[in-house]
């Protein structure tokens, strides 16, 4: 087991946290390693930076991820991995599309070239919109809180989306279904990163599967094409226990 030295904690929100440690690893953006929480369990987690100071993104959901969020600077992070398939970087015009903490793995495809989406249910969902810059960035809020008052599509609506070299997702699998939906019958690149409940990072448990591919292993980053061939996204997944349940 390998382990990286905490160097600081940032708190993005009441429960988002990122964590930076140096380290020469190569990691390509996207993908992730197995977080391990001691006498815990082990969780999947996505880099929101890869470059000499490098950073991972914690969303608090249960003890494990509480754990891993609380660590201090000089304390360690173990983890295995690095493990899966990330973003393939296209030159030209990129749109970013994230919700809540899954706009971190797609911070470091930022460049010039970058238009970003934001969405989330309130304006405290909202992380890292200082990386984009201001007139390339569209929030969308479901209160209105921050932002225009609607869902992704609405920040769609106002973009010519078939003039983007490539589209990236990331976020809550009900939003990337709806993007996948959106972009019916259009002309464009897009790589969606899937998130399944994970145990293993290795293809062992399965337990991240969706229509004989494996998320760990296969993905976690899919092409659209990929992902239209998937008639289980955006509508059942696996649980922790192996149950079959509507997304």
């Amino acid at each position: 087991m390998k382990y990286f030295t905490i160097k600081e904690n940032i708190m993005e929100s009441r429960d988002v946290n990122t964590l930076t440690f140096e380290d020469d690893i190569k990691i390509k953006p996207g993908q992730f390693i197995m977080a391990w929480a001691p006498r815990i369990n082990y969780i999947p987690l996505s880099f929101s930076s890869v470059s000499q100071i490098k950073s991972i993104t914690v969303k608090i959901y249960g003890e494990a991820s509480a754990y891993l969020a609380g660590l201090k600077p000089g304390e360690k992070l173990f983890y295995d991995g690095i493990y899966g398939n990330g973003y393939d970087a296209v030159p030209g015009k990129k749109l970013l599309i994230g919700a809540g903490s899954g706009i971190a793995s797609l911070i470091p495809l930022i460049d010039e070239n970058t238009t970003g989406i934001i969405s989330g249910k309130t304006k405290t969902d909202i992380l890292f919109r200082s990386k984009f810059k201001k007139e390339k960035l569209h929030i969308v809020t479901d209160d209105g809180s921050m932002g225009k008052k609607g869902f992704v599509a609405t920040a769609m609506d106002e973009l010519d989306i078939e003039s983007f070299d490539m589209i990236y997702v990331c976020g809550p699998e009900i939003m990337m279904f709806s993007v996948l939906n959106y972009l019916k019958g259009m002309k464009v690149n897009c790589q969606f990163s899937l998130e399944r409940s994970m145990k293993c990072g290795i293809g062992l448990c399965d337990s991240c599967s969706i229509n004989g591919f494996q998320v760990c292993r296969d993905g976690p980053v899919f092409s659209i094409e990929k992902l239209k061939s998937m008639d289980e996204f955006g509508r059942t997944k696996l649980t922790s226990s192996g149950k079959r349940v509507s997304v």
